[in-house]
């Protein structure tokens, strides 16, 4: 693959003003080409693009397209960053008003040097406001992508204006961009998603440039907008985006006014963000309604308790790390017996694998749906006073804090990640790469947080791929107790050989889940009508169905044993989770 980095524009506007400023700030920038002026950081903007793509591993060559009047510039920057000066080609305009346009300059420089391979183009003084995003990962998405060009783009800052830039609509799935509009009017378009001169360009693709350049004889209409929208909307090749979790400024035309301004907002931006550490707490959850039948094409209610919780803290640090929790993850111990107790108790593994297959995932799947992270490592830790093992949901939780951490650090927004694709995300972690059995119920109540309905039938799962889930009131509720055994059998038994028997087609297992979810449906009804008596009920009928398709074995003497207690004192009660954790009485 070939970079080429255009820098021939002619920057009047910003030259000028930089001239004639009377504060004398800026005369030590007088004459400077723009892409050589100061960056991020103090080192100049183009010294940026070409530290990130000088590795002979992802480019044959790289390319740098100047203009005449600055080519001397350009050349004397070459011999100081080992650029290879041969490589510096020069448009041969002088003027903003004999320019050849940013497509002709890259055609020309495609032509003279008879490139045939795919290209990847950059403007050169382009003001990147997070310098560490990973170029390489650009170019494995390009790859592995079907056939079809790529374009950069980020979501603009709500100070941005989508009539100043080149703006992209984008389909989820696919990731193919369906429309491109050349800085649009105010109300065109929805889209905030703003493209940069950032291309990755197929080699079978560069004749289409001299067919545009053929329809387009005068410079102004040369521009790469242009170019895409005719690519896009009228000759509607596919043409593929990827989201960068930053923000990218065109120096271009604008004057000095514009360029401090960016370069203040943007160097602050760098300033703040590493200082503050990022910490996020889930919550466990209890099943009001429902259960087991979530992970049945059933219904579901659910709720958040507060009281327990898992809390991870993310930091910034040079390598990354992942730090072991002092009671959840033991690595010593004081004898075999009590690494045999702590064993028996508590399981082989705790945390930590909780939060690395989290960040495994994590990359993948921003890799898969064309978002370029950023190269900044972290440190992350975990707590977490959720009793292990009662089925409160205690490792889905350290799941869900811990892609909250990563969200914010690499700015990944709620429209990159859903919340109901969110809740599938913390899904797979478990069932994917840590083979955990679970159901839906939990992350999504995990991600909504407070009382949530949930609907998972056959076809909304297989039409969109989660169900449907809808926030409710938690005002008014009466008080629910809850109870759990302090030394709890293994969370994973209590589903036995249930999913085999549904699977199977079993007829009383299959009409308990479809009871389930009709109980659901009543218990919705109740909750709004504030009817706590049939509520109570309800949660009753809940259980007693639940007992009719699993073994008391299966269920647990100790569990057992706590519905017995809570129904003596004159409570409804239910079992809150798929694992040892059992209770939540309503009076009735």
């Amino acid at each position: 693959m070939i970079c080429i980095l255009l820098v021939a524009g002619h920057g009047t506007v910003l030259e000028a003003q930089i001239k004639n400023d009377d504060t004398g700030l800026y005369s030590h920038l007088t004459g400077i080409p723009k892409a050589l002026l100061p960056g991020i950081g103090g080192k100049k903007i183009l010294d940026f693009w070409w530290e990130m793509v000088k590795m002979r591993q992802l480019f044959t060559e790289v390319y740098l397209v100047t203009n005449a009047d600055k080519y001397k510039h350009y050349e004397r920057w070459a011999t100081a960053n080992d650029f290879p000066v041969e490589n510096v080609v020069n448009d041969g305009s002088t003027t903003l008003e004999d320019r050849l346009g940013a497509v002709a300059d890259l055609e020309l420089a495609i032509r003279s040097r008879k490139l045939q391979d795919d290209i990847i183009v950059i403007a050169g003084d382009m003001l990147c406001a997070d310098q560490n995003f990973d170029i390489a990962q650009v170019i494995r998405f390009f790859r592995s992508e079907q056939p079809g060009e790529l374009i950069i783009y980020y979501e603009l800052e709500e100070s941005e204006k989508s009539s100043s830039r080149g703006i992209v609509e984008v389909c989820q799935d696919t990731h193919r961009i369906t429309r491109f509009l050349e800085k649009p009017q105010e109300g065109l378009t929805g889209s905030r998603l703003a493209s940069v001169v950032f291309y990755c360009i197929r080699r079978d693709t560069l004749s289409y440039l001299s067919d545009f350049l053929r329809m387009q004889p005068q410079a102004t209409d040369r521009s790469f907008g242009r170019f895409w929208e005719w690519l896009i909307n009228e000759k509607q090749l596919d043409v593929f985006g990827m989201k960068l979790p930053t923000g990218f400024q065109l120096i271009g035309q604008v004057g000095l006014s514009d360029y401090t301004k960016w370069l203040t907002h943007y160097s602050t931006k760098q300033q703040d963000n590493p200082a503050k550490p990022i910490t996020y707490r889930s919550f466990a959850r209890v099943g009001l309604m429902g259960n087991p039948s979530d992970g049945f094409n059933g219904k579901t209610i659910a709720m958040s308790i507060s009281n327990f919780w898992a809390e991870v803290t993310l930091v910034e640090s040079q390598t990354l790390v992942l730090v072991p929790h002092p009671l959840n993850d033991p690595t010593e111990f004081g004898s075999l017996q009590d690494l045999f107790c702590i064993s028996r108790k508590e399981g082989y593994l705790g945390g930590l694998r909780l939060l690395q297959a989290t960040c495994k995932k994590f990359y993948q799947f921003c890799s898969k749906q064309g978002i370029a992270l950023t190269k900044q490592n972290f440190t992350l830790k975990y707590d977490t006073n959720i009793p292990r093992q009662v089925g409160l949901a205690g490792s889905s939780a350290i799941v869900s804090a811990t892609l909250k951490c990563l969200m914010k650090f690499y700015n990944i927004t709620d429209n990159d990640l859903p919340k109901p694709i969110r809740a599938n995300f913390i899904l797979n972690v478990e069932t994917d790469e840590l083979f955990i059995t679970a159901g839906l119920q939990d992350r999504v109540v995990q991600v909504y947080e407070g009382l949530v309905y949930m609907d998972f039938s056959k076809k909304l799962m297989e039409e969109q791929g989660y169900g449907n889930y809808v926030s409710m009131d938690m005002i008014g509720l009466p008080l629910f107790w809850l109870a759990y055994l302090s030394d709890p059998s293994d969370s994973g038994r209590i589903h036995s050989n249930i999913r085999q028997r549904w699977l199977s087609g079993e007829l009383l297992v299959v009409e308990a889940m479809k009871t389930f979810a009709e109980l659901t449906d009543e218990a919705r009804t109740a909750l709004q009508d504030k009817d706590w008596r049939r509520l109570a009920q309800l949660m009753d009928q809940n259980f007693e169905l639940r007992r009719s398709v699993y073994t008391d074995d299966c269920l647990g003497p100790g569990n057992l044993r706590m519905v017995q207690l809570a129904r003596q004192f004159g409570s409804a009660v239910k079992l809150p989770g798929s694992g040892g954790g059992r209770g939540g009485s309503v009076s009735g």
